[in-house]
């Protein structure tokens, strides 16, 4: 009989490159909660670092507060009204000012109870599990080049010289309204969850992202590791990991 998962530790760094003159990657956790988030903003005028720090905000405040009331049929619907709800508040925002029109974010939330864990994504924040040493991509991105890849019309080295690969087909705040993916698995004793901003998969390949995450090595070691690995390929834009172990 497998062990149940009962509990997970969580450690987290962002850092703004070698290019970017700012951040506008957020993330945040609640490791009592069972609930993580990176957002990765984008817009002028600091309005990407808005609202990417309004998404992590409203999702982490949102599912904090119902958490204690949520059963295991209830919490996705939870974490989905908390993905909708950070939506109209960025998108409010925008629209009480003029210079913030058009800002918006990807989002990337992880949130548990138990072995029990649900993802949800918009945009090209990943969430990736490594299980026996072996990484998988758990999310799809939400921009152009990859959907072309998933209906075979680019191969995957062509999207990542494509001059279009920054364009995001979906994205939290720039609409009135947005639907998140939402995957649900059961993690096992020993799992690693890795969700990242696409500073990361940019300039690292999930081959050696992989090889990065020792599963030996202390979680926010590795997370240093990893975004120490991005600058060194060229850190074009802000970088965040956020790693989360099961346990027993």
């Amino acid at each position: 009989m497998a062990t149940a998962v009962v509990r997970y530790t969580a450690a987290a760094v962002t850092d703004r490159g070698r290019k970017r003159p700012s951040n506008e990657d957020a993330f945040g956790f609640s490791v009592e909660a069972g609930v993580y988030v990176v957002c990765d903003g984008m817009g002028g005028a600091a309005a990407g670092e808005i609202a990417s720090s309004l998404a992590v905000d409203e999702v982490l405040r949102l599912l904090k507060s119902r958490r204690q009331e949520e059963s295991e049929q209830e919490l996705p619907a939870a974490a989905e009204s908390a993905v909708t709800a950070a939506n109209e508040a960025i998108f409010s925002r925008a629209q009480r000012n003029h210079r913030l029109n058009g800002m918006g974010t990807t989002l990337v939330v992880m949130t548990t109870q138990e072995q029990h864990v649900w993802i949800l994504n918009i945009g090209d924040s990943r969430c990736y599990l490594m299980r026996n040493c072996k990484l998988e991509q758990l999310t799809q991105d939400h921009s152009l080049v990859e959907e072309q890849v998933r209906m075979g019309r680019m191969t995957p080295r062509e999207a990542l010289h494509s001059p279009l690969k920054n364009v995001i087909t979906r994205a939290l705040g720039t609409q009135s309204q947005v639907t998140p993916d939402v995957f649900k698995l059961e993690a096992e004793p020993g799992d690693i969850f890795l969700l990242c901003s696409d500073g990361l998969t940019r300039e690292l390949p999930d081959t050696v992202i992989q090889s990065l995450m020792d599963c030996d090595l202390a979680l926010d070691a590795m997370a240093e590791r990893l975004v120490e690995a991005a600058k060194k390929a060229g850190g074009h834009d802000n970088i965040t990991c956020m790693l989360v172990r099961a346990e027993a």
